[in-house]
């Protein structure tokens, strides 16, 4: 998306809020207090279980089932977040068929971020205000002293769901409300939710034969999971904008955190995909791992995906940084 301009108004104008002034402000609305409780319960339950886990596993162990549910339901979701929230719904990295789309759309509801409208919204949201007024996410919105620093990551890497005004969906994702699939997978996101806690609890007691594998599914597979998984995508937004290296140029902070390249299934690749948005690979250099430009690859082959936006030499040189 084309970055928009939010330069303060000439003296003596009468100052109104970038975000929410004109015919087509940046944020409209505000949650209910129903939506913004269960913000908190999503956010909160889900690290106390990452909390509980330590001491539970050091006690009486894991089985191995449980381990492969939250492998499996980690992995589905995450790359339902990156490659479908993020690469195709957001930045339109490439085109799939109307089955997949859906897939994607659903696949991505079980990390329990958002529905599908809203975290898109808010993504492009982001892009179109990097690290300026008007970023919902940015690490550098309070200054760059220690303090303001600090606030800024904990801003960035989680207390930002706690603002109740909701980007406009009207602005930031008209195509997406043009589509009545993708609008109906929004809809029901109550039920996705559910889904991605209870179906690791039934499979657990299934497996296991037992209610314990009801309940250690449920505690793995579902909640600690959903811990795991929201940190590594938080840490997109925070650590990936104030640590690592930038070998293109972009008009933002984003830059490259090696260490969490396989967990984020690419995504940690920050920098080039700032400076390339719809590029549907982010790691394009040397030994750089991005399963989720991966699996697109696969989607390609089997004809499920098309119009892939894939690197190029000559763009990845104009894109270089100078050194």
């Amino acid at each position: 998306m084309t970055a928009e301009s939010v330069a303060p108004p000439p003296s003596g104008a009468r100052t109104e809020n970038p975000l929410t002034a004109g015919p087509n402000p940046v944020v409209s609305g505000r949650r209910t207090a129903f939506q913004h409780a269960m913000i908190y319960v999503f956010v909160a339950t889900p690290m106390v279980a990452l909390v509980a886990a330590v001491p539970l596993a050091w006690g009486w162990g894991v089985d191995w089932h449980d381990l492969v549910l939250l492998g499996v339901f980690y992995s589905i979701a995450v790359l339902g977040i990156t490659v479908g929230f993020h690469r195709h719904f957001t930045h339109k990295a490439f085109k799939a068929k109307p089955w997949l789309r859906v897939a994607m759309a659903i696949t991505g509801s079980l990390a329990v971020q958002g529905n599908v409208l809203n975290w898109v919204a808010d993504h492009r949201r982001h892009h179109a205000f990097s690290d300026r007024e008007g970023d919902p996410h940015s690490p550098w919105l309070f200054g760059t002293s220690p303090a303001a620093v600090a606030k800024g990551f904990l801003h960035a890497h989680m207390t930002w769901f706690f603002d109740r005004d909701e980007t406009n969906q009207r602005r930031f994702v008209p195509d997406l409300l043009a589509d009545r699939a993708i609008r109906r997978v929004s809809r029901t996101f109550g039920i996705w939710v559910a889904v991605s806690l209870l179906l690791p609890a039934v499979l657990g007691g299934l497996i296991s034969w037992s209610w314990a594998g009801v309940v250690t599914g449920f505690f793995w597979g579902g909640l600690v999971r959903l811990a795991v998984s929201n940190h590594v995508t938080w840490s997109i937004n925070s650590i990936c904008h104030m640590i690592g290296e930038r070998p293109f140029r972009s008009r933002d902070r984003s830059r490259n955190f090696w260490p969490l390249a396989i967990l984020s299934m690419g995504e940690s690749w920050h920098n080039l995909h700032h400076a390339d948005p719809t590029c549907a690979r982010h790691g394009v250099l040397r030994g750089q791992i991005d399963i989720s430009a991966r699996l697109i690859w696969i989607f390609e082959k089997l004809g499920w995906a098309y119009d892939v936006r894939w690197p190029t030499t000559r763009r990845l040189e104009k894109l270089r940084a100078e050194t």
